[in-house]
């Protein structure tokens, strides 16, 4: 049988499907061992557009949570595949790119969009705060958004 080269949107959904959820999946165990509920974790997501309003809003509350978690990754995902399909030298090393991708998220996350949503937030600077960060971010996301990019837009 022959390659089979997958479109951009189909790259993007992939991509989207397996980081997000991996990342998702991440921050629920992460998070459970802190004490954190499932459904406290999503809130938490959602608290991020929708501020007070979907910490205290049950299940439709985790629900909004879920959709902005998985319409930031598909942000993310996007911006990657874009990158990646414009400057094709990116899918040669896709481990090195899908992990320097996750530290670059993580930095853009936790150091830029987390302190200018709340104003109190501080980043973890301990190793068990970053280290989770940082696999979340490369391990969860960056590197299998960068394996399922080389393997659907090359074939």
């Amino acid at each position: 049988m022959g390659k089979t080269q997958h479109t951009i949107p189909g790259t993007i959904l992939a991509g989207t499907a397996v980081s997000g959820t991996l990342d998702l999946l991440s921050a629920v165990v992460f998070a459970g061992m802190a004490g954190t509920s499932p459904l406290g974790v999503l809130r938490s997501v959602g608290s991020g557009p929708f501020g007070d309003w979907a910490v205290n809003a049950g299940a439709l509350g985790a629900l909004a949570g879920l959709l902005t978690h998985y319409a930031i990754m598909t942000v993310m995902v996007a911006t990657f595949v874009i990158a990646a399909k414009r400057l094709p030298k990116i899918l040669d090393g896709a481990v090195f790119a899908g992990l320097l991708y996750g530290v670059a998220l993580y930095i853009i996350m936790y150091w830029i969009v987390l302190p200018l949503r709340f104003p109190a937030y501080v980043p973890k600077t301990d190793l068990w705060g970053m280290g989770n960060a940082l696999f979340s971010h490369c391990i969860c996301v960056g590197l299998p958004m960068a394996l399922i990019a080389r393997k659907y837009l090359r074939g």
